[in-house]
């Protein structure tokens, strides 16, 4: 049976073989698998129907324990339902699964695998998580490739069916969830008539029903528990042969062979390894090589792991086998061995191959690549177990040496790689060109993306690979027949040349021209393009960006444009008009201007390259090395980190770091501070500041993201010193005092919001964003300014709880790796200033804590006395808890240490010094502004006393002193996951604050809709827009009247933001503050540089409100916003691509839900203004 080809990758090939036989699908978003649900809301969305004729119902839940629950009761009142989830998603359906399961419910749980969480977040795949579950009752099945997603997702669902059996459907998070192949698909007329109509009749006609009830889940006693429990064996031991049935309809329908166990290799193979997943592909082609050596190898691929088939397995070992390696993607510490390899020994005990030895080994943690020399390096061993493979381990020794890297990827096939900035479209345009290559030749096509964890502004590395024969390479490419650099600063950090083959074609986006080159290219770049006969491009992406109104970052399709130029794939005009369609398909929401500017740019990258001639002397050229220089200055502690841990991984040379350089780090801890050292350079023009246009109004160190902009206040000794060209002001209101805004170009993303909001001198700004390469000197003037000790009459002079006065305080958050122009890191950073020095932070999971702390990567710093903000994460959905136990614990230890404090201070024997010291520590005690130099006082008084009790507070110091508890999240934590932990704490009364960036929608995860999206906004899982309205997180705060609760915008009023937030601290018992913080998901059409004129215009027309409510204050509200112009309301909303990309798409549900919002907001004030008068505060 002949099926259509098409491009995709494996999460939506496991959506399109669910959706068929879904009815009811709840969701909850978790990377990597929220693709599958978005992927189904959009089809529905669409109108597209299941084989029973109806479009899915999809429900997004408040957490995974909620979509489970969900899923459980749909299946319980008979309708098929499905889920999509990952990681510690999954491990909070697991009490669900036992009871679906037990109530013998054919749900289906696809699953794109994921590590969990354990002394670090890995949001890549193993299998960590699925093996969690194997205990559950779920029936398990995995595929290997994006082809076996797409065929075996069936079989899970029909056998589900009549097997009475709940599904985990799972394959590898990233590696095959991500990986887009050229597919065949399934047609549903054709699954339809492979399903049994019989057993969905019966499911139905079981499900709860009034008409017919009965009642589940009662309470049983020890009396018949257990026979009850044993009573479900005979449907585990039916469940392989219906799986085998299934799998047998379709090998029938598409002349496959799949089997519970498929063998691959010699058929006299004596050395085997067994495995399940993406592996299982590389292993095949390693497996294709040393067939060709005489070599005589195979493997068994694991596809039915529950229920474990002892037979099946017996049945695909070849029997002339000697040696078995079991590979597992999973660490059990303190196992005998992991999962697969136990499922193996117990299997074989006593079969013909009771004798045949037995290995276990573990590889791919974490999506660590896997390649064929490690496969190589497994079939060679015959003695270690338990083993790795694909590290170094000089700790235990356990990992199989490698021999030399192997090229075993099918001839003729070509292999490109793109180095790309995070959120400048270059991994977009890739998958655009993947899909083009795929779907309009007759080529096999793969691609892979590759990221590190920064939001945006990071390395990204695209894969591509096409061919005339399939592609069975499931890791990372090494040798490349093509390789683009999209931004010039990697040239100096990454060996990227060095991955060509001979002949091979570069293309480097920059300005430079032939001098600029000589100047610029590194010589050991140069040596290798005239040593290998690279073929050698330039393109000035970002000059053509700007002539095209794409703008300097925009260069993705200019770029792919070139590519196809350059590789002929495609013929020119032809590739032409299919970018084009490309790009109408993936920017047309946005609005026909930028489809315009995105065509202009494909015309202009095909004609902008220029082909470099490789003069000889390069052949000469030296070695400099990359831009990595031994760290000197600084701890010790965060130096032998940079020098030992971050430079290798920056330089994207992670994977050579042996297990020892990690022991100092066992538990996940690392030093705070590290991103200083980072210095990546990565922005295309940085603010230049002019002092005749300056105000020292401080507004643009206040909005910086980044923490790249600071005051420098110098006196007359220090001004003396200053380099030669740092410019200077005389400080205004501090005569004898030098002013100077000082700005860190390398750790600049470039996002122009400082530049935005400088009011300047008569109309002139004071800053201007210049080119980074011209201004590089900025850096010294900056370092020197960061040298200057902090001037207490300054901070006096201006208070530190202002706008002005709270940026001569050092930000204790700098140098992220948030997106540039973020809305969320200008209070984070704040509150640091405030603050940092006596922190402690709780951070749910989400985009603050990848930006807060993205190994290698520490943003979080420390002041000249080494203190700082103490941050960890725990999970998503118990942040709210996990910052309260910090606070018990502080209060344990203090409460403690006061007594004795009280005891020494009651003492005969102590000194009027030693009395009036404790005095002063007991009397602000609860006072954290004023307890730190009480407890410094005491400290000093009682150092020096022979005293037990004096002593044991001493040794205690650390813990003395008030600190501030405060519990960092997002509205998808805030407003759904944790809420209920987030309620709970602010119930409890405890002086603890909740800072709740609010996006109104899940940003880390790509944009999905929490309980915080507006009505009428698109977003994941609400593709048609969302129909309710917001929740009023704050209102349900203030109903305890004990909790401090606010609401602020910064762009709409800087002081109200540190007021509200020096408040909220300073109350002694909880407060919530809800910050607004404008996100690259809303698509703002002025651009993220414009945030904080967004935020201002969103307060203006009322779409977001600012306000106090301060129950220890006299004027209990505070109502900050003025009477909103609601004139300008629906022209805020349709600036926002979130918004108008409904008008665009549904005109009229666009108009009635865009009408709906603004009345919404019109009654919000009304109902605030209410407030003003319930609290008598006119």
């Amino acid at each position: 049976m002949a099926r259509k080809m098409k491009t995709m990758d494996g999460n939506h090939a496991a959506a399109h073989a669910s959706y068929a036989f879904t009815d009811v699908a709840a969701i909850y978003p978790i990377t990597p698998s929220s693709p599958m649900a978005e992927a189904t809301d959009e089809w529905a969305t669409d109108g597209r129907t299941n084989i029973f004729g109806q479009e899915v119902q999809i429900t997004e839940m408040q957490s995974e324990a909620g979509a489970a629950g969900a899923v459980h009761g749909s299946l319980a009142a008979g309708a098929l339902t499905t889920t999509y989830t990952a990681s510690q998603g999954l491990l909070l359906m697991i009490p669900n699964l036992y009871k679906i399961a037990g109530e013998q419910l054919p749900g289906v749980f696809n699953v794109s695998a994921r590590a969990i969480a354990s002394h670090a977040l890995s949001i890549f795949g193993d299998h960590s998580d699925v093996y969690a579950c194997r205990q559950t009752g779920c029936a398990m099945l995995c595929e290997s490739s994006v082809q076996e997603v797409m065929d075996l997702t069936v079989v899970a669902h029909m056998a589900a069916l009549e097997g009475k059996v709940p599904f985990i459907n799972f394959f590898d998070g990233f590696r095959t969830s991500h990986e887009i192949q050229k597919i065949e698909t399934w047609d549903y007329d054709d699954l339809k008539e492979m399903v049994d109509m019989d057993a969905v009749d019966e499911f139905r006609a079981r499900a709860l029903n009034p008409n017919h009830p009965c009642q589940r889940g009662s309470a049983q006693n020890p009396d018949i528990f257990f026979q009850a429990r044993e009573a479900c064996n005979p449907y585990y031991d039916a469940l392989p042969a219906i799986v085998q049935k299934y799998m047998d309809k379709v090998n029938e329908k598409i002349g496959t062979d799949y089997k519970l166990f498929n063998y691959y290799g010699a058929p006299d193979a004596e050395r085997v390894i067994i495995a399940m997943g993406s592996v299982n592909d590389t292993i095949e082609e390693t497996i294709d090589y040393m067939l060709k050596q005489g070599e005589k190898v195979g493997v068994v691929k694991v596809r039915l792991y529950r229920p474990f088939c002892a037979q099946a397995l017996i049945d695909a070992i070849p029997d002339s086998v000697k040696v078995i390696n079991v590979l597992d993607r999973t660490k059990e510490p303190g196992s005998m061995g992991e999962p697969l390899y136990l499922d193996v020994v117990a299997a074989l005990k006593g079969t013909k191959f009771d004798q045949v030895k037995i290995l276990t080994g573990r590889y791919g943690l974490g999506s660590k690549d896997t390649t064929p020399a490690q496969i190589v390096a497994v079939f060679g061993n015959e003695t270690k177990s338990p083993f790795t493979v694909g590290i170094v381990d000089d700790v235990t020794n356990l990992s199989l040496e490698l021999g030399d890297p192997l090229v075993t990827t099918p001839e003729g096939t070509t292999n490109c790689k793109f180095w790309g900035l995070g959120a400048d479209g270059t991994v977009g345009a890739n998958k655009n060109s993947i899909k083009i290559i795929g779907d309009n030749t007759d080529m096999y096509a793969q691609a892979y993306f590759d990221y590190d964890s920064k939001k945006s502004g990071g390395v990204t590395m695209s894969h591509l690979r096409f061919g005339h024969t399939p592609i069975k390479s499931t890791y990372l490419i090494r040798k490349a027949n093509f390789v683009a650099c999209h931004n010039p600063a990697y040239i100096r950090k990454y060996n990227m040349v060095q991955e060509l083959v001979d002949g091979g074609t570069f293309l480097l986006n920059c300005p430079w021209d032939a001098e600029g080159l000589e100047k610029h290219l590194p010589g050991q770049v140069k040596k290798f393009i005239a040593d290998h006969n690279i073929n050698f491009y330039t393109i000035d992406g970002v000059k053509i960006g700007i002539e095209t109104g794409m703008g300097p970052t925009r260069i993705n399709t200019i770029l792919q444009s070139a590519f196809f130029e350059l590789t002929g794939i495609i013929p020119a005009e032809k590739a032409n008009e299919l970018m084009k369609a490309a790009a109408k398909a993936t920017y047309g929401r946005k609005g026909e201007d930028i489809v315009m500017k995105n065509w202009a740019a494909i015309d202009a990258g095909a004609k902008g390259m220029h082909k470099v001639e490789v003069p000889e002397s390069w052949k000469n050229c030296e070695d400099e090395g990359l831009d990595y220089a031994v760290v000197t200055d600084g701890r010790k502690d965060v130096i032998d980190f940079v020098n030992n841990i971050q430079t290798k991984v920056s330089a994207q040379e992670g994977n050579s770091l042996p297990v020892s350089a990690f022991t100092d780090y066992v538990d996940g801890s690392t030093p705070s501070g590290s991103s200083a050292y980072e210095k990546r350079g990565i922005a295309v023009k940085v603010p230049v500041w002019n002092p005749d246009n300056c105000i020292q109004c401080n507004f643009c160190a206040y909005v910086c993201p980044h923490a790249v902009i600071r005051p420098a206040v110098l006196n007359a000794d220090e001004a003396a010193k200053a380099p030669a060209d740092m410019k200077l002001k005389d400080m205004t209101g501090m005569p004898g005092y030098k002013f100077a805004i000082t700005v860190s170009a390398l750790d600049c993303t470039g996002c122009g919001s400082c530049a935005n909001v400088c009011p300047g001198m008569k109309g002139n700004k004071a800053l201007e964003m210049k080119s980074l390469e011209e201004n590089l000197g900025e850096q010294a003037i900056y370092d020197f300014g960061q040298s200057l000790p902090v001037k207490e009459e300054v901070l006096a002079k201006f208070k530190e709880n202002t706008v002005k006065g709270s940026q001569f305080r050092q930000p204790l958050l700098e140098f992220s790796g948030a997106c540039a122009g973020c809305g969320e890191t200008p209070y984070a950073k704040l509150i640091t200033q405030l603050f940092g020095d006596r922190m402690y932070i709780a951070n749910a999971t989400g985009c603050s804590s990848i930006w807060g702390n993205s190994s290698p990567s520490t943003p979080y710093t420390v002041n000249a006395k080494g203190q700082g903000p103490a941050w960890d994460n725990s999970l998503f959905e118990d942040n709210a808890e996990f910052g309260y136990g910090m606070l018990l614990a502080q209060n344990a230890i203090r409460d403690g240490l006061k007594a004795k404090v009280e005891k020494v201070m009651n003492d005969e024997r102590a000194t009027d010094e030693v009395k009036a010291a404790c005095k002063e520590y007991l009397d602000t005690f609860g006072i954290g502004a004023l307890n730190g130099t009480a407890t410094d006082k005491l400290v000093a008084v009682l150092s020096g006393v022979d005293c037990p009790i004096c002593k044991d507070i001493v040794k205690h110091k650390d813990f003395l002193a008030k600190k501030s508890q405060w519990v960092f999240g997002g509205d998808g934590w805030a407003y759904d996951i944790g809420f209920g932990g987030v309620d709970h704490v602010l119930a409890s009364g405890k002086d603890i604050n909740i800072m709740v960036y609010d996006t109104e929608v899940y940003s880390n995860t790509g944009g999905q809709s929490s309980k915080a999206t507006k009505t009428g906004a698109v977003a994941q899982f609400a593709a048609g827009g969302k129909d309710v309205k917001k929740k009023d997180l704050a209102s349900i705060a203030m109903s305890y009247g004990y909790v401090y609760v606010a609401q602020i915008c910064m762009g709409a009023d800087m002081a109200q933001t540190v007021k509200a937030i020096a408040e909220a601290e300073a109350y002694p018992g909880p407060s919530l503050i809800i910050a607004y913080a404008p996100c690259i998901n809303h698509g703002i059409k002025k651009g993220m540089d414009k945030a904080q004129t967004e935020e201002k215009l969103a307060v203006e027309c009322g779409y977001w409100n600012n306000f106090r409510y301060n129950p220890a204050a006299e004027k209990k509200f505070s109502l900050d916003s003025k009477a909103p112009k609601m004139e300008g309301y629906q022209d805020f909303l349709k600036g926002e691509v979130r918004y108008m990309s409904l008008a665009m798409k549904n005109p009229e549900r666009a108009a009635n839900l865009f009408a709906k919002n603004e009345q919404e907001a019109k009654e919000r004030y009304a109902y605030l203004e209410k407030l003003v008068t319930l609290y008598g505060n006119d």
